[in-house]
């Protein structure tokens, strides 16, 4: 039997000063699934996707981290990257002096390991950028800088597009973003999933709209460190009509 696509297993996370943030999760996406993680402010849902992306802030302390197969949790972030391991960051990262043209073409040329010529990433931002709403002048802009809150999530989601991931991990990506915005990135979402359909998908969320864009196929309850229920999309309504505190007697 093949390996699942990406599986973690009793996963233990601390702080570099030794704070246990993650204290035990287990997981296992297959191919072609979407996962959503909900979750109270400082349950450790964001601490698990930066540990996962290979933050330094971070340390994997127990259990093991999984892709096809392969434990990666003593890989460096680059060669997380490389093998197909995608953080979309909740509050993306503005890089002066580099544009957006520039950075994906030297990220897409060190995910597949082939040279890629300047007209072919302007084809292939320019395909993106129609999808996503975005003006095709952003490409030779620097990275984020002076880019408002739902362009700097559509440029997270047209990153994701060109790399084409094993998994995709959105912290958040919902937040800050108008009903418009957020059916933008999610149709986003979607489109890349049509074209990279082996791709798995966990989205980190606190709210209800975004995954109804996304229809998961399991969702999961975080509550102080742990994955403490998984189902459909009931929870989801059970989070809406009750909030996190229906949850709390499970931890």
């Amino acid at each position: 039997m093949a390996a699942p696509l990406f599986e973690l297993t009793d996963l233990k996370i601390s702080t570099a000063d030794g704070v246990e943030i993650v204290k035990g999760v287990d997981l296992v996406v297959n191919a072609g699934e979407v996962h959503a993680l909900m979750g109270p402010n400082g349950c450790g849902k964001s601490t698990l996707a930066s540990a996962l992306a290979g933050s330094p802030e971070y340390e994997i302390t127990g259990g093991s981290v999984k892709l096809h197969g392969d434990d990666i949790a003593e890989w460096d972030p680059d060669i997380r990257a490389k093998a197909g391991i995608f953080l979309a960051f909740q509050y993306p990262q503005a890089i002066p002096g580099v544009s957006v043209r520039n950075f994906l073409q030297q990220a897409v040329q060190a995910r597949t390991g082939k040279d890629v010529s300047t007209i072919e990433i302007f084809m292939s931002l320019s395909e993106w950028m129609d999808k996503l709403d975005m003006d095709t002048a952003f490409m030779d802009r620097f990275l984020n800088e002076g880019f408002s809150g739902g362009e700097k999530k559509r440029n997270e989601i047209l990153q994701m597009a060109l790399l084409e991931p094993e998994i995709a991990i959105l912290d958040e990506t919902d937040s800050g973003l108008d009903i418009d915005a957020l059916r933008v990135v999610a149709d986003g979402v979607g489109a890349v999933r049509e074209k990279n359909s082996t791709m798995g998908v966990l989205a980190i969320t606190h709210y209800q709209r975004l995954l109804d864009h996304l229809q998961p196929d399991h969702v999961h309850i975080m509550v102080e460190g742990r994955i403490v229920r998984s189902g459909g999309m009931e929870l989801v309504e059970t989070v809406e009509s009750d909030g996190f505190d229906a949850f709390a007697e499970v931890g």
